[in-house]
């Protein structure tokens, strides 16, 4: 299947930005969506921005990853490039990837930034969704 490249622009800047759609086990049973997600604002060898982001939904199955169609829209992607621009990301910086870890604090409205993906004794996933959904209500 051939990786969908899309396309924003922010002041006078273009930016390519991906998302690919996987999981992420919580410390129980439950698999929760989560979408990495890459962004380019100077070309394919300038830093990328990465962010893994875990899906707030709290979708119907066994697993909440079963059923939950969350993916980022463009207004997401424009608050991740925002915020990682203010963090210190220089996009035009040649090689390499900045990383938006859950140390930053960021939550968009369907997603929180989580590191499990890539450490496995980061939080609970399931734990943190359920955290989010007791402070939307």
């Amino acid at each position: 299947m051939r990786t969908r490249l899309r396309h924003l622009r922010d002041g006078d800047r273009d930016y390519a930005w991906r998302a690919t759609i996987g999981s992420v086990p919580g410390d129980g049973v439950d698999v929760h969506r989560c979408v990495r997600v890459r962004v380019w604002g100077a070309g394919k060898n300038g830093r990328a921005l990465e962010a893994d982001l875990l899906s707030k939904a709290t979708s119907v199955g066994w697993t909440p990853a079963a059923t939950d169609g969350s993916y980022p829209a463009s207004g997401d992607i424009r608050r991740l490039v925002e915020h990682a621009l203010a963090a210190g990301w220089d996009p035009d910086a040649r090689g390499g990837t900045f990383r938006l870890t859950e140390e930053t604090g960021l939550e968009l409205p369907g997603f929180l930034i989580t590191d499990r993906v890539r450490d496995p004794g980061a939080p609970d996933p399931t734990a943190r969704v359920g955290r989010a959904q007791d402070f939307r209500v």
